[in-house]
Order: C-alpha cells, then structure tokens, then sequence
C-alpha cells in the first residue's frame, strides 16, 4: 500500500479531510480568540500569518496521520512531495492530458474528463508559507525540507505541465522601465539674420 492511501485509507478519505481541517481551524480559532481577548489591535495577526499557522497545522496533522507517524526532525523532501501529491485530490485546476484534445488550449469550448490538480501558483505559494514556518518553529535552514531540491524540482515540473496542458507561457517577463525623462522644452533660437 503506497504512503499517501495508507495514511488516508481507502474508505475515509473526505472524513479524515475534513478532521485535518477542522483541527487547524479549531487550533487557529483559539488563537486568534485568545489573541483578541487581549484587546489590543497589534495582537492580531495578519491574513498571510494567518494562512501560514493554518497550513502548518495541516502539515503537522498529515504527519502524525501517517503509517507509521513521523516526527518533524525526520520529515525529509520525499515526504513533502507525498502531502503535495496527496493535496491534489483537492485541486480545482483543470489540466489537461496530452490525449485530451484540448491540451494546449487556454479556454476550451467544452467540459472535458481531465483530472483537476492544485494549481502551480497555490503549490509555491504554500511551499513558501511552510517553509518559512519551519524556520520560525526552530528549524534550521539547511535542514528545510521545504526547501529540497526534489521539491524545488518537483514545483517547476508542475508549472511547467500545467503551462503545456492550458497552453500558457511562464516565461519570466522582465519589467518594464519607465522611459526616460524628457529634457525641458527650451525655445528654438534662429542664428539666421532678419
């Protein structure tokens, strides 16, 4: 039995899901009360902060659900794509197969039976949030399994399949700069003789 179904099952899928988020919800809605019991306006954290405690609450759920549990000091790159892979099932995007006829196509014309998969840009995003998570829950940057080349790889192959599938470039565009400014407007003086 692979890891991610071992640690989900086969029959509790939606079940377990919902445990693993109402846990970071129950974790996160104490915090914040007790944070604003307090009173004070600067305790109160922000949508980002927010988003970040929730996310490592759901990552830490995630390892103490799966066969055998794992402590964070063992967690490595590999187990980090398992949780990627496993967050899939909740993905809303669209990607297209390369059988598919709408592969490369950005807006097909109709419904297809593509897989929906996490979007690239949610993925980075929620790597960058737990890697910083770790850090501040006294990991150590050398050790950051966020941080894994395999993971790093892992997330341009999926920027790079889900560009293919929807037929959009992800080229890095480079900004524009400004014009220059225009020197002052001085009159035209004539040398001609009158």
């Amino acid at each position: 039995m692979d890891p991610i179904h071992g640690f989900m099952g086969t029959t509790n899928i939606s079940h377990n899901t919902n445990l693993m988020i109402a846990a970071a919800t129950t974790t996160t809605t104490s915090s914040s009360s007790s944070s604003s019991s307090g009173g004070s306006a600067t305790n109160q954290l922000s949508r980002y902060e927010n988003q970040k405690r929730r996310d490592w609450n759901t990552f830490g759920q995630y390892l103490r659900n799966h066969r055998p549990p794992l402590s964070l000091s063992r967690c490595s790159g590999a187990h980090v794509l398992e949780f990627l892979r496993y967050l899939d099932q909740f993905g809303k995007t669209k990607v297209h197969t390369q059988l598919c006829p709408f592969f490369g196509h950005p807006n097909p014309p109709a419904p297809c039976a593509c897989p929906l998969r996490q979007a690239w840009g949610s993925l980075d995003a929620l790597i960058g949030r737990l890697r910083a998570a770790f850090e501040e829950n006294g990991g150590s940057p050398e050790t950051n399994p966020f941080g894994a080349r395999a993971v790093r790889l892992y997330l341009r192959e999926v920027r790079d399949s889900q560009a293919k599938a929807r037929g959009i470039s992800y080229e890095k565009k480079k900004r524009k700069r400004p014009p220059p400014p225009l020197p002052p407007h001085q009159p035209v003086i004539s040398s001609s003789p009158h």
